[in-house]
């Protein structure tokens, strides 16, 4: 069976940082408007969870294209047999 390539292994920390990176963003306006960190802190855990699950479901949604489906096909069949 043939081992993924570097962009697959790297897909889901793509994921987490752009996640990390709108918490934080989200935190440091929160923090910059309203000087309070436990607030800040809150909408930074809450934006990063809500973006997380975003971007998971809007991967979920695309479509995989013909070599896509083709790697798919022979993944089922190495693993049938």
């Amino acid at each position: 069976m043939a081992s993924p390539d570097k962009r697959d292994r790297t897909r889901p920390a793509e994921i987490l940082g752009l996640s990390a990176i709108f918490g934080l963003f989200a935190g440091l306006v929160v923090f910059m408007s309203t000087r309070e960190l436990m607030l800040a802190l809150i909408f930074t855990g809450v934006a990063f969870i809500v973006s997380l699950v975003v971007i998971a479901m809007l991967v979920l949604a695309v479509r995989p294209d013909k070599d896509e489906l083709l790697d798919m096909d022979e993944q089922d069949r190495d693993a049938s047999h």
